[in-house]
């Protein structure tokens, strides 16, 4: 009888083949190199020099040793609480304004203006073409006292509202509150206009026209559909606005007084003139810190974290 071949003996399990190396696997990491050096360099750094110089004491003279003198910000606090106060304020206002002023022109830009879209959006961006000094300083002809917006506000008997608020005082304008809130809203009204044009024109019109179907009137559709979905340009523009606005000193120099100084006029004194470099370094902490709580309050109270 035939017999059965003999089985061939077991093969052995071959080695696993070694994955290939990927090559440019840390491509991304050198190439977030240089803008990780120009943070560390030029913020990190400038942060830690400026911690350790609030807690510094000693004078210009004799120089400053760290010394764990933390009482200087209590000091600061304590003494320049009305200028901390009247920067939040004149903030607040700033942005108010621009919300107003600019969520029509947005919504304008990106629903209605058509061929003319791209010439309104170089008008909105024509203000950065020249220097922030020169665009204040302009407000000075706008707000003085023969000027245009006094005659008007005079006949219009707005003068008399505005100084029982406490904005204007008598017939003047300039060197009042007033004409510091219009400097901070003229100056970052852009800032609003262009996150709040990015949000609305991402929304679909089909939207719209889905509530038009269903008997929506349009400010039904605007307060169900269109403001809801512009909140994350709303969100962005009101912080791009408020935190340049409570830490900016330009306007409140040039077209106010000493009566509407904020609390970056006093940081520049106290950097600049006075030469107190540990208050001066504690009162910007303190406006960053103060800065920081408020915006983590209300993008959590906004209740959206999609910003553009």
């Amino acid at each position: 009888m035939p017999t059965l071949a003999e089985a061939p003996p077991p093969r052995t399990a071959a080695a696993p083949a070694k994955p290939p190396r990927r090559r440019g696997r840390f491509t991304p990491y050198w190439l977030l190199l240089p803008g990780i050096l120009w943070l560390v360099v030029f913020f990190a750094l400038p942060m830690v020099y400026q911690a350790s110089t609030s807690v510094q004491t000693g004078s210009l003279e004799k120089g400053y040793q760290v010394t764990w003198h933390f009482a200087t910000y209590w000091d600061a606090l304590a003494e320049y609480w009305p200028q901390f106060l009247r920067s939040v304020l004149y903030a607040a206002a700033a942005t108010a304004l621009c919300l107003v002023l600019g969520y029509p022109l947005a919504y304008l830009i990106a629903f209605r203006a058509g061929r003319w879209r791209n010439l309104i959006m170089v008008l909105v961006i024509a203000p950065f073409f020249t220097s922030f000094l020169i665009r204040t300083l302009a407000w000075k002809t706008i707000l003085a006292d023969n000027g245009p917006v006094v005659h008007a506000m005079n006949s219009l008997h707005l003068l008399d509202l505005t100084g029982w608020l406490g904005w204007t005082a008598g017939d003047r304008v300039l060197a009042t509150p007033l004409a510091v809130v219009c400097g901070l809203t003229y100056n970052f009204l852009p800032f609003m206009i262009l996150p709040l044009y990015t949000s609305l024109e991402r929304i679909d019109g089909r939207l719209h026209e889905a509530a038009g179907d269903l008997y929506a009137r349009p400010w039904t559709t605007f307060r169900k559909v269109t403001f809801p979905l512009s909140l994350p340009g709303v969100v962005s523009g009101t912080l791009l606005t408020f935190i340049p606005a409570a830490g900016d000193y330009v306007n409140a120099e040039l077209l106010g007084s000493t009566d509407t100084r904020m609390i970056g006029n006093v940081i520049q004194t106290q950097f600049l003139r006075v030469l107190d470099y540990p208050t001066a370094a504690a009162l910007s902490f303190i406006l960053m810190a103060a800065i920081l709580a408020m915006v983590t309050f209300y993008i959590r109270r906004a209740g959206t974290e999609d910003l553009v």
